[in-house]
C-alpha cells in the first residue's frame, strides 16, 4: 500500500469533501432524529418520541400517499413512452443525432423553469389548456385547485422531464442487441410484434430493471415540482403543497418541518422513515422484475 500513496493522495480531496459535506450530514441526521432541536438552542434527547409522533401524524401519511400516487402517475407512462420513443428512434436512419439531442433537452433544462412553465400552462384562469378547452366550448378544469388534477399536473411535469432521459438509456440497450437475431427472426416468419415481445423485451430486461429502480428513487424524491408550483401562498402557508395539501410530498413536508417550523429533530425522523420506505419499494420492484426474469 505504501508504494501507491501518491495515487491515494491524489484522490484524497474527493473523499475528504465527500466525508465532510455528505457522509457526516447523513450520520448526523441519525443522531438528530433522537433529539428535539430548533436549530439555535440546546438539544434535548427524546429517544424514540419523534418516531412515535411520526407514526400518529396524519399529515405525514398524507404526504406519503401523495408521493406514492404522484410516483405511479408519472413513472408508468414515463417508462412506457420512453420505450416507444427509443424503438422509434432506433428504427430510423436519418437525423438520429438530432432526435437524441431533442430527447435529452428536457432532462438538462432547469426544473424551476419547467415548473414555472407548467404552472402557466395549467393555470386555472389564464392557462393555455383551459383557453383551448374554452375554444372548444368545453368547461374549464381546476387544474391547480382540485385534489387529483394537482397530482396529475405534478406527474405530467415529471413525465415530461424524464421521459427523454430514459429513452436514451433504452436506445443504448436496443443498439446493443445483435442485428443477426432480428434477421433470423424475420427469416423464420416472425412479425414486428412477435419480434418485439420475444427478442427486444427479454434482452432489454436488465435495462428496464435499471430504469425502474432509478425512476423509483427519483420519483419518490419529488420536491421542487410542488414547491415551485404552489409557492405563491408562501406568505400565509409556506410549502403546504397547494389547496388541501394535495401536492404535499414527503420531502416537501420534511423541508416544511425543518426550515419553516424549525423542528430539525422531527424533520430528521421524517427523512429517515421515508428513506426506509424508498428502500422497501426499490427492493420490491427489484424482486418482481428478477422473478419475471427467472421464469422460463
Amino acid at each position: 500500500m505504501a508504494r501507491y500513496w501518491p495515487q491515494y493522495l491524489a484522490i484524497s480531496p474527493y473523499y475528504l469533501i465527500f466525508s465532510v459535506f455528505m457522509l457526516f450530514p447523513v450520520i448526523y441526521t441519525v443522531y438528530l432524529s433522537f433529539q428535539k432541536w430548533d436549530g439555535i438552542g440546546d438539544m434535548q434527547f427524546v429517544g424514540f418520541q419523534q418516531f412515535r409522533y411520526l407514526w400518529d401524524d396524519p399529515v405525514f401519511w398524507l404526504s406519503v400517499r401523495n408521493t406514492l400516487v404522484i410516483w405511479v402517475l408519472s413513472t408508468v407512462p414515463m417508462l412506457f413512452l420512453a420505450l416507444v420513443l427509443a424503438v422509434l428512434v432506433n428504427s430510423t436512419r436519418r437525423f438520429t443525432a438530432l432526435y437524441r439531442v431533442a430527447l435529452f433537452i428536457p432532462s438538462i433544462t432547469s426544473l424551476v423553469a419547467i415548473a414555472i412553465f407548467f404552472g402557466a400552462i395549467f393555470s386555472n384562469n389564464f392557462g393555455l389548456i383551459n383557453a383551448i378547452l374554452k375554444g372548444l366550448h368545453l368547461g374549464a378544469v381546476p387544474w391547480m385547485s382540485n385534489e387529483w388534477t394537482i397530482k396529475l399536473v405534478i406527474a405530467a411535469l415529471m413525465t415530461w422531464q424524464w421521459t427523454g432521459y430514459n429513452a436514451i438509456i433504452y436506445l443504448a440497450g436496443l443498439q446493443a442487441i445483435p442485428s443477426e437475431l432480428y434477421e433470423a427472426a424475420r427469416m423464420d416468419g416472425a412479425g414486428p410484434v412477435r419480434i418485439f415481445f420475444s427478442i427486444t423485451i427479454p434482452l432489454l430486461r436488465p435495462i428496464i430493471l435499471f430504469t425502474v429502480v432509478i425512476s423509483t428513487v427519483t420519483g419518490l424524491q419529488s420536491f421542487t415540482e410542488p414547491q415551485v408550483l404552489f409557492g405563491s401562498d408562501a406568505a400565509t402557508n409556506p410549502n403546504s403543497g397547494g389547496p388541501g395539501q394535495a401536492g404535499l410530498t414527503t420531502l416537501l413536508y420534511f423541508y416544511h418541518q425543518a426550515f419553516d417550523n424549525n423542528d430539525f429533530g422531527y424533520a430528521a425522523a421524517i427523512v429517515w422513515a421515508f428513506f426506509l420506505l424508498i428502500l422497501l419499494i426499490v427492493l420490491i420492484n427489484w424482486r418482481l422484475v428478477q422473478r419475471k426474469e427467472r421464469r422460463p
